[in-house]
């Protein structure tokens, strides 16, 4: 399957919004209040414990329409299936008290959700590839990803496989503290 890959605007934003209200966590519906948007906020400012769906949607509107939100989704059969959140550093607040030297040059992979019945057909390994190709074509050096090692859910893999990333080229650069790892790739 080919799915049709596209970055996330305007035109594309009502699709990811349905996915996200439908297939995106029909198997892990406690994630569902998140509409991509925890890695956006500083968690200095805000409490995300206390965020709710609506709040989270509401902003993936305003974010999405104003470019402060991006990502790539999977489009098959004219509905979104498939989404990563790929976005440069610098608008991925969560992240700033862990700061980079090159940090102004990165650019962040952090989630990935495609639709459990279509899962293990390469649709996040074409997410994974217009993402890396569209941070490079917005001038960023670098890509990093923060996959967990050991998962063996699609929930614990939302962050995307280590084993997709090693296939990609990226290479193991840092330990978290949580037990997974960073992997970069030169763009």
């Amino acid at each position: 399957m080919q799915p049709d890959i596209q970055p996330l605007a305007p035109a594309t934003l009502p699709g990811l919004l349905a996915f996200f209200d439908g297939d995106a966590f029909s198997d892990n519906p406690k994630w569902a209040s998140c509409y991509c948007q925890c890695f956006y906020e500083d968690h200095r400012v805000v409490t995300w414990s206390e965020r709710t769906a609506s709040q989270n949607r509401t902003i993936a509107i305003e974010r999405g329409n104003a470019g402060t939100m991006q990502g790539w989704v999977a489009i098959v059969d004219g509905a979104v299936v498939g989404w990563c959140n790929a976005a440069p550093r610098a608008l991925l607040h969560a992240l700033d008290e862990e700061p980079l030297a090159d940090a102004a040059a990165t650019g962040c992979i952090l989630c990935f959700l495609v639709a459990p019945s279509l899962r293990g057909q390469g649709i996040a390994r074409a997410l994974l590839n217009a993402a890396c190709d569209g941070l490079r074509d917005q001038g960023l050096r670098v890509v990093e990803a923060n996959p967990r090692t050991g998962s063996v859910s699609a929930a614990q893999n939302h962050y995307g496989p280590l084993a997709m990333y090693l296939a990609a080229g990226f290479a193991v650069d840092r330990d978290s503290d949580d037990g997974s790892v960073w992997v970069r790739r030169p763009l």
